[in-house]
């Protein structure tokens, strides 16, 4: 049994059935995944302000910009609304997706955008880069697509053996696509844990030392259509995220059979 199936094996162990269930285990998770997908997109992001936000509700002493402080409070936002729509069993479609982007970039978007006509909740209608040369989607085909992806993902029965590829798939195509004029990124990674939770599997944390290797393997689909690259990222990923609870459960295991 590879790292990997022993980390799904262990949240399958954890029986997640309810708001609170997902709540406990992912007490720990929530702060380091609301840093870590911030701090890919803004260098100004701390474990420090984003730890005061999800504990305090606040930060003391904060000198820093007020775009930083509104997107943790955002990423805190964001958070709640997962674990209520986990507790109800959203399903992924068009409005689950526009209403996580607004959530995270609510009060955020530059004069620039807003000049543009941008809106935080509502598809991009300009061009914008993705990667290294591509604009994503044209404005207007984004709708369309974002319901061709959830129809390839969302309309299908996915195999428990397959909702890791699933799952690289849905977050790779979406950044593909691109939708939204900002906020893609930590929207698709919020989508992607929530697919991954509705179907019982443990959550991703996407570090921000690994940026590059995450970018690559982006990358790779966006420019190859090679999905595996960001597939085995994600398995890797998978079992930093969890590697310290599963080591406590071993060693908790390990004391229960000495007893």
């Amino acid at each position: 049994m590879t790292a990997y199936d022993k980390t799904v094996e262990m949240w399958k162990g954890f029986k997640v059935v309810t708001e609170a269930d997902l709540a406990q285990h992912l007490d720990s998770f929530r702060i380091l995944f609301a840093y870590n997908s911030n701090k890919i997109e803004n260098d100004n992001t701390t474990y420090e302000d984003t730890y005061e936000v999800f504990e305090h509700d606040r930060v003391s002493s904060y000198t820093g910009d007020t775009r930083t402080i509104t997107e943790l409070q955002n990423q805190k936002r964001a958070y709640l609304y997962l674990l209520k729509a986990f507790g109800e069993r959203m399903p992924i479609d068009e409005a689950f997706i526009i209403e996580m982007q607004r959530i995270i970039t609510e009060g955020t978007y530059d004069q620039a955008r807003m000049d543009k006509g941008e809106r935080p909740g509502e598809y991009k209608k300009h061009h914008y880069v993705v990667g290294q040369s591509e604009t994503g989607a044209a404005p207007e085909t984004v709708s369309e697509e974002i319901r061709e992806l959830l129809d390839d993902v969302i309309g299908t029965d996915v195999e428990d053996r397959n909702v890791l590829t699933a799952a690289a798939f849905l977050h790779a195509k979406f950044e593909n696509i691109h939708p939204f004029s900002d906020g893609n990124g930590r929207t698709g990674r919020i989508l992607m844990n929530y697919f991954l939770l509705l179907h019982d599997h443990p959550p991703i944390t996407i570090y921000d030392e690994e940026r590059k290797q995450y970018y690559a393997a982006l990358e790779s689909f966006h420019i190859e259509g090679q999905l595996e690259p960001l597939r085995n990222f994600l398995e890797i990923e998978t079992v930093k995220t969890w590697e310290k609870t599963l080591e406590r459960q071993k060693v908790r295991k390990s004391k229960d059979l000495e007893r």
